[in-house]
């Protein structure tokens, strides 16, 4: 399952940062083969590190792999801790662990079916202590776990959002503990506002226009953040080494409003 890609595939994103800060390194990201994953994958390829990206379908996987010139691809369903573990089985040595898999589970308390709100916390919660459980030594002792949260952690809503604004803002409590648990490894987590993805497109469905226009409207620099700026961040968190037990909000100053 890993492919090495030409220096000359084509590259269908973009890096905000200078080469060379990943020299050497090995970066393993989950939920790299789109959207803020992707962009980080590609940002942090452009930095030097030899990057794998883990992804839920195998086909976008390897293609994500191919196209961006990446140097290996997996495929794991993130809520089964034994794809976990054969996903990263004869990965040798990890210095950046990325863990930004997850879908948007929607549905109120009172009405959704409690497997579907499981998920929210299976694939972020119980999805990242398995990842790290299959590590172990692997994990480098100054390497970096990069969680994600977001602006549900701290702007709740009454639509459906309650179960998975609780486990975003459980994956930054979990980075907290972590940060002392698994010392001198950096434990940080990513909490970004309306970002312009796939995953947004799908979480809006057919209303998106309107949706958009409305966030828009409403958040203080008037427009979405885009994957190549939450993808830095992500690898801000990598290269940042006094960076530790923190959660950096890149959401234009949604959670203000």
């Amino acid at each position: 399952m890993t492919i090495t890609a030409s220096s000359t595939s084509a590259t269908t994103q973009t890096s905000l940062l200078p080469a060379g800060q990943l020299q050497g390194r090995t970066v393993v990201i989950f939920g790299g083969t789109s959207g803020i994953g992707l962009s980080a994958a590609v940002q942090a390829k452009a930095a030097g590190a030899e990057v794998i990206v883990i992804g839920s379908d195998r086909a976008r996987a390897q293609r994500a792999a191919a196209e961006n010139g990446l140097d290996g691809w997996r495929a794991a369903d993130v809520t089964r801790s034994d794809t976990i573990h054969e996903a990263l089985a004869n990965i040798p040595h990890v210095d950046h662990l990325v863990l930004l898999a997850g879908s948007f589970v929607v549905g109120k308390v009172m009405e959704a079916e409690l497997g579907h709100l499981r998920r929210a916390f299976d694939e972020r919660i119980w999805a990242s202590v398995h990842a790290i459980r299959a590590l172990g030594d692997r994990l480098a002792p100054d390497g970096s776990v990069t969680f994600i949260s977001g602006s549900l952690a701290d702007r709740p809503n009454a639509h459906g959002t309650a179960v998975l604004a609780a486990a975003s803002a459980a994956m930054e409590a979990l980075a907290r503990g972590l940060a002392l648990e698994l010392a001198p490894r950096r434990v940080n987590t990513l909490s970004p506002g309306p970002i312009e993805t796939p995953l947004l497109s799908k979480a809006l469905g057919e209303g998106r226009d309107a949706a958009v226009t409305a966030m828009k409207q409403a958040l203080p620099l008037h427009r979405l953040g885009t994957a190549e700026e939450a993808g830095a961040a992500a690898v801000f968190l990598m290269t940042n080494g006094w960076m530790n037990g923190a959660t950096l909000n890149v959401d234009g100053g949604a959670r203000l409003i």
